[in-house]
């Protein structure tokens, strides 16, 4: 559904940034400030498991979205695709379960899926703390996708692009389905989609337990990015203003002082901006040149979101994507011990051909990433402890 998607050439190596050094076997409760370590090592909480590969089931997978339940059960979630293009076309919305942390994974389920022409694609996972319901967001499409969608905001109209989402009560066995079109889109844009992925729910200050989804829209033929946000556990959703032009997926994670971040897909890094309204605005939009990208979706997501900003830890981020200025490949993720200000130069998941991720930190501790692996053959879950991303001293 993105406008823009590319090849994947050959494998690459692992992009550095400055960073100060510190003994990888530091673990996950070094809690004094400073930069995050260069140094790597062999994950000593690795769990790899390829979920999904293209041709069995469905011909091609892609798009992971990914949460852990307040219950502490991991969802992955995906598009089952007929072929590689986006919506419109006759995708169905996925899901698989794990209970135990990511070593065992329960059989595939369909959450949404009809006879064609209908489609369901792009899923973000969006977690209630305070209600454990669970929030899976996707478009639905009937004859149009991103860019043929037309102006409006009829939920009947089939040339409309659709903003739905389905919500689950019991962990993720069963869901039910709402759309939420006219509450979300303003009549004049065209496409609208949920940036698949993860959203949150926010955890400080004025607007703690409001709950945050990121959305790309089209307007007057440009990309903008845009969060959509609850602050009644879902009853109602209200959309902000437009962060751009040229934001394509983007992700919004909480920092230390209660702001939200915006980080989004551009062609030769990152696009940043700040909200210090719970995410109804965003200011200062730059070009973030140091997370080198080559136009891709990627995740950013706090490392204990819980934490109260007078503990070292509520600055730590994490950030995941294909380093690489000009094509799907080298995922890595980077730690930063600043709220995003500098990052390490990481840890490479995966050197060869990839695509887009989704970041959690598990209960355990250990963090989890959902990640398209080779020439969209893999969706592949890795787990791997924090000290082998870098360290914060």
């Amino acid at each position: 559904m993105r406008p823009q998607e590319h090849s994947i050439p050959g494998d690459g190596d692992a992009r550095g940034d400055h960073t100060c050094g510190a003994p990888a076997a530091l673990t996950l409760l070094f809690f004094a400030l400073g930069c995050a370590s260069a140094t790597r090592s062999a994950p000593s909480a690795a769990v790899r498991t390829d979920l999904e590969r293209s041709g069995e089931g469905y011909p091609i997978y892609r798009i992971p979205a990914l949460a852990v339940t307040p219950r502490g059960t991991i969802i992955a979630a995906y598009d089952g695709r007929p072929a590689g293009g986006d919506l419109p076309a006759h995708i169905a919305l996925l899901v698989r379960r794990s209970t135990d942390g990511g070593a065992t994974w329960l059989p595939r389920q369909i959450v949404r899926a009809d006879t064609a022409p209908l489609g369901f694609g792009d899923p973000s996972l969006v977690a209630d703390h305070e209600t454990g319901r669970l929030f899976l967001f996707h478009a639905a499409s009937i004859r149009q996708g991103y860019q043929g969608a037309h102006t409006g905001n009829d939920p009947a109209d089939p040339d409309v692009l659709q903003a739905d989402y389905s919500w689950s009560d019991d962990d993720g066995l069963t869901w039910q389905h709402r759309r939420i079109t006219p509450s979300i889109k303003d009549s004049t844009w065209g496409g609208i989609f949920a940036a698949s992925g993860m959203g949150i729910q926010l955890r400080h200050g004025a607007f703690a337990g409001r709950l945050v989804q990121q959305y790309v829209v089209r307007s007057d033929d440009r990309n903008f990015g845009m969060s959509v946000w609850s602050d009644d556990h879902g009853a109602t959703w209200h959309h902000g203003a437009l962060a751009g032009p040229d934001v394509d997926e983007n992700k919004s994670v909480e920092m230390s002082d209660g702001r939200l971040m915006l980080n989004g897909r551009f062609r030769v890094g990152r696009q940043v901006a700040i909200s210090t309204d719970g995410g109804a605005s965003y200011q200062g939009l730059h070009l973030d040149t140091a997370l080198v990208d080559p136009g891709n979706n990627a995740s950013i997501i706090r490392v204990a979101p819980g934490a109260p900003a007078s503990e070292p830890r509520s600055h730590w981020l994490l950030f995941s994507n294909t380093s690489d200025p000009g094509a799907r490949r080298n995922l890595t993720i980077r730690l930063s011990c600043d709220d995003g200000t500098t990052w390490s130069s990481g840890h490479v998941i995966e050197p060869g051909m990839a695509a887009y991720s989704t970041l959690v930190v598990l209960p355990d501790g250990r963090v989890g990433i959902l990640y398209e692996r080779g020439s969209y053959e893999w969706i592949t879950f890795t787990t791997l402890a924090l000290a082998d991303i870098g360290v914060c001293q």
